[in-house]
């Protein structure tokens, strides 16, 4: 089937299962085209939950339709490609993570949202790459804080708050790729050209970039600039988005590196049959939805920072 009629199909289904379709920041271009709404994991969540559609079908990996069930549960979720995961998620189990707070009585446990359910079930408060160091800003002086499941994220917020951190030895493996050579390589191909790269990134890149920012922030940051070209250091997703809505600038990639297998497993054909079948649905026991979404609504309340 011709993507223009799938896109057609897609859209009369919608309308039909009066459904919103959702799409993270590194999906396919084609399926950012056609999303109600595209942005970071947890906005999605939140604007799904908002929203009047009976159904929601997230363009993304499994801990993000998760989330948007924690905070929608009335709603069905569906996740077009259910093997779509995040391998710094399955970095820590919540047994792990009992273990660790059990090891630490006291501590704050701060929790990246790309996390399972149940991780997030075990948490304090979340966090996400925008609100990082507002949330590690809240904890009162004094307290111990232990940060699951990336070290990275948890490096840059320490070295932003001069706080004394704790941290899981886990890691996006797409932003690991990154190096200090490619983003070297990068500069002398395109002098002048500010580097704006995600916090997911290795400390030593971090230290070497312009702007450290959410893809969120990235969009914001470079519409304003004045710059007129850019070298990104995420996932390649969000080049489509920026060039979109920045014509007039050029957006280079640090790293040809920087792709997400999982977040480039769901096609358009994918989304027709989850909106003809409504499936695969994704849901989160009452338990854990309820310990859960404690965590994710403390962070909520945490503005962001960029």
């Amino acid at each position: 089937m011709e993507q223009d009629t799938l896109k057609a199909d897609i859209r009369r289904l919608l309308a039909e299962r009066n459904a919103v379709l959702l799409a993270h920041n590194y999906q396919r271009d084609e399926i950012q085209e056609i999303a109600d709404i595209t942005g970071d994991s947890l906005a999605l969540s939140q604007e799904a939950a908002a929203s009047a559609a009976d159904v929601i079908v997230f363009c993304g990996v499994h801990f993000m339709a998760e989330s948007a069930y924690i905070l929608a549960p009335r709603k069905t979720v569906l996740l077009p490609r259910i093997d779509a995961g995040c391998p710094m998620a399955d970095m820590v189990t919540a047994d792990q993570l009992r273990a660790w707070r059990a090891e630490h009585p006291g501590a704050v446990v701060v929790t990246y949202v790309n996390s399972s359910a149940d991780v997030k079930a075990e948490s304090d408060i979340c966090c996400t790459s925008g609100n990082v160091v507002n949330v590690v800003r809240s904890i009162p002086e004094g307290r111990e804080i232990l940060m699951v499941p990336d070290r990275n994220l948890a490096q840059y917020a320490a070295r932003m708050t001069a706080r004394k951190l704790s941290w899981w030895d886990g890691y996006c493996p797409t932003h690991e790729r990154l190096t200090p050579a490619d983003i070297d390589r990068a500069r002398a191909e395109h002098p002048g050209a500010p580097v704006v790269v995600h916090p997911e990134c290795r400390p030593e890149v971090v230290a070497m970039a312009d702007a450290v920012l959410s893809t969120a922030g990235m969009y914001s940051w470079c519409a304003k600039s004045t710059a007129a070209e850019f070298i990104i250091g995420t996932e390649m997703g969000i080049l489509y988005k920026l060039r979109r809505e920045n014509p007039g600038k050029a957006f280079h990639l640090a790293s040809r590196g920087l792709i997400c297998p999982n977040m480039k497993l769901t096609t358009l054909e994918d989304v027709r049959e989850s909106l003809v079948t409504l499936t695969p649905s994704v849901t989160v026991p009452a338990d854990i939805l309820e310990k859960a979404v404690s965590a994710l609504e403390a962070m909520i309340r945490i503005p962001r920072d960029n």
